[in-house]
């Protein structure tokens, strides 16, 4: 006894003397209560092996340390005296007994495999209960309930929990995007962004919408898809009340009221509100018609003009006034109609106070103040405020006489002159 309290001296284990001899007569183990965790020997751990003669009786190496035949003593003597070990406690308390699968031969290596497994998700938030295996990923965790955000962007202030999203960010301000794809060369900020661009590519959509069945590359798309069929409309706008399912429809929405108009034509210089309005507005310039009509050949700028033309084709006018019963092939038609009902006039003339149904009649209209004359006869050369103008000037050059009388037959080159001769058949 006093050997072996001698040994477990110098293994650093405090004890007194008679406590430790009264223990080992017990039966107990030699441990502190304190260290009791940390010095049991891992469950799946296995000697080193070793070409040295063991001795069968006490089934460690001839040439083990006094340490380790200590400790080997001592577990034989609580297997002896039929007490269980850590394991089978375990497992009365139907705890999973801890197995790593690692073969750890010599004390310090065991010793440093259990600590692991004591101080594994030793860190739990008090918040949402998640445990963590380290301190630092705990601490970090825990900003997200306390909203501390410590680093801060030195550019433009913007602060973030963790110094991977700061450095992320600052690419912004750098410019530099690291993250290029092989398909198209398009470059990006974050290697996440990339992953989810390449979905394109591979024509993956991974996340499916439940109800329709429509399919998306990214989450987000998901989400957003979403609230049509829930009908939440979260995004209103500030100024007028009106909502919409996306933030970027409100953020487009929010140009009509602050007249902003980001999108500049290098050519003209016109600006628009949105980007798409900007790229279709281009095709004027380049004289592109991506939209051709399969039944008489004509092409279109926009796809909107080709589906109002293929109405032509159909007859289709869904646009139809509860007023007078008239159907009209396209919406802004059916709208213009409607004033004529309403007594609408919405177009106003700064210059004057003259209102109007229409812009482009509003537009008209500002010539005579401007006294611009757009329109110009390439015969005569002379100039109108207005495109019809210019048509009734032609057909004094051309002959032409459009306009019939019903009961003389006689022709006009204008309606007003039809008008006033169909009066003498009255």
């Amino acid at each position: 006894m006093l050997e072996n309290y001698r040994n477990l001296a110098c293994l650093g284990l405090a004890f007194s003397k008679p406590h430790l001899i009264s223990q080992l007569e017990r039966g107990e183990a030699a441990w502190t209560p304190a260290e009791e965790s940390q010095r049991v020997v891992c469950a799946d751990w296995k000697s080193k092996p070793s070409n040295k003669k063991s001795d069968p009786n006490i089934g460690i190496s001839v040439e083990a340390s006094p340490q380790e035949k200590l400790i080997s003593n001592v577990f034989n003597l609580r297997e002896t005296l039929g007490y269980s070990t850590r394991r089978e406690t375990q497992q009365k308390r139907r705890e999973k007994p801890y197995e790593c699968g690692k073969t750890l031969s010599w004390r310090t290596q065991r010793i440093q495999c259990q600590r692991t497994y004591v101080e594994k998700k030793l860190y739990e938030c008090n918040d949402c209960g998640k445990t963590f295996c380290q301190r630092s990923d705990f601490i970090r965790h825990q900003r997200i309930h306390t909203g501390e955000k410590p680093y801060e962007c030195n550019e433009c202030g913007k602060a973030f929990h963790r110094k991977t999203g700061l450095t992320e960010h600052q690419k912004t301000h750098t410019g530099e995007k690291p993250y290029k794809c092989n398909e198209c060369g398009k470059a990006f900020y974050r290697s996440t962004h990339l992953t989810r661009h390449q979905r394109i590519h591979a024509g993956l959509k991974p996340f499916e919408c439940k109800e329709c069945g429509k399919a998306f590359h990214w989450r987000t798309g998901l989400s957003e898809h979403q609230k049509i069929h829930t009908g939440e409309k979260p995004y209103a706008c500030k100024e007028c009340g009106k909502a919409f399912c996306q933030s970027t429809h409100l953020t487009r929405h929010q140009r009509i009221h602050t007249g902003e108009k980001p999108y500049e034509c290098k050519e003209c210089g016109k600006a628009f509100c949105q980007n798409t309005q900007l790229t279709q507005h281009q095709r004027i310039h380049t004289g592109e018609k991506p939209y051709i009509c399969h039944e008489c050949g004509k092409t279109f700028h926009w796809n909107i003009q080709l589906t109002q033309h293929l109405r032509i084709h159909s007859g289709e006018k869904p646009y139809k006034c509860n007023e007078c019963g008239k159907a009209f092939c396209q919406s802004r038609e059916f709208i213009r109609h409607q004033r004529v009902h309403t007594g609408e006039k919405p177009f106003e003339c700064n210059e004057c106070g003259k209102a109007f149904r229409q812009s482009t009649h509003l537009t008209e209209h500002q010539r005579i103040h401007s006294g611009e004359k757009p329109y110009e006869c390439r015969e005569c050369g002379k100039a109108f405020h207005w495109r019809i103008g210019l048509t009734q000037h032609q057909r004094v050059h051309t002959g032409e006489k459009p306009y019939k009388c019903n009961k003389c037959g006689k022709t006009f080159r204008w309606s007003t002159q039809l008008t006033k001769h169909q009066t003498a058949h009255i």
